[in-house]
């Protein structure tokens, strides 16, 4: 649950940087919000490098990053701690929230509509000018160092009622759009991750574009550039076009059959030779 235009290398603190290629000026915004110790929302599709982004950024920084996934039965004790037993005694663990706040740590959570309602409550003294994480089973107010910064990320398009982030809890946010990247630079994402070569990555971006075409109709989610990135990976490990097109990116998408066989058309249509 918890993990941690630039080409992989070392930030000024020495520590390794995902790659990630910045399609504005993203990485300026993320940059101005942490030295001025305000939280960050990032809000798009699934799979369009909002986590990558992330640990690219906490990397650059030199600040270490927590990232928790956020799921339906996260409370706030599982982000604050919990009092457990070990060896006959009582004892205090901290949460992921509660370590990033005493290191002067990136906590990010992601998809955080996905998490329970009672994880808000414990987020909003910190996302206001209090920056103060209160710790009611230990009696503690912690105060956010200069360092601390907190993102949480959600995807728009898959909410419903019962799951959007309140008007009020939106507005505690600096934000951040995301979408998938231009076809150019897809296809550079594509070719850096799996080392294929030009001509299928960018068959793959192509595929992709015709298949988010399609969202709106016949998928409840678009074609990602992660889905791509595994297609391209099982592809440069010598897998049959076809065939890794259809393990990544066909059935993750459907799971109605006469769907997948009209996507594989548009898979033959783009792998005509495969």
């Amino acid at each position: 649950m918890v993990s941690s235009v630039v080409a992989p290398g070392l930030s000024s603190s020495g520590m390794d940087v995902p790659y990630y290629e910045a399609q504005g000026r993203e990485c300026e915004l993320f940059e101005f919000a942490w030295r001025n110790q305000l939280p960050l929302l990032i809000k798009g599709p699934t799979g369009c490098g909002k986590t990558r982004f992330v640990a690219h950024m906490a990397a650059r920084l030199g600040r270490p990053l927590y990232t928790v996934a956020c799921h339906d039965d996260l409370s706030a004790a599982d982000l604050v701690g919990r009092h457990l037993i070990g060896d006959g005694e009582t004892y205090w663990q901290d949460g992921p929230l509660t370590r990033a706040v005493r290191t002067g740590a990136i906590c990010y959570l992601d998809e955080v509509v996905e998490a329970r309602k009672d994880t808000t409550v414990v987020l909003h003294p910190l996302t206001d000018d209090r920056r103060m994480l209160p710790i009611d089973r230990t009696g503690e107010k912690l105060l956010a160092p200069p360092e601390f910064m907190l993102v949480v990320s959600y995807n728009p398009g898959y909410q419903n009622i019962l799951k959007g982030l309140k008007p009020s809890t939106r507005q505690r946010f600096v934000a951040l759009r995301f979408d998938f990247p231009p076809p150019e630079v897809e296809i550079r994402v594509v070719m850096r991750e799996t080392g294929i070569d030009e001509g299928g990555a960018r068959r793959l971006v192509e595929l992709g574009g015709r298949l988010r075409a399609l969202e709106d109709q016949d998928l409840e989610e678009a074609a990602s550039t992660r889905l791509l990135v595994y297609a391209a990976a099982l592809m440069q490990a010598g897998y049959e076009a076809r065939d890794a097109c259809r393990a990544a990116l066909v059935e993750p998408l459907t799971d109605d059959p006469e769907t997948a066989t009209a996507l594989m058309e548009l898979v033959r249509a783009n792998f005509p030779g495969a």
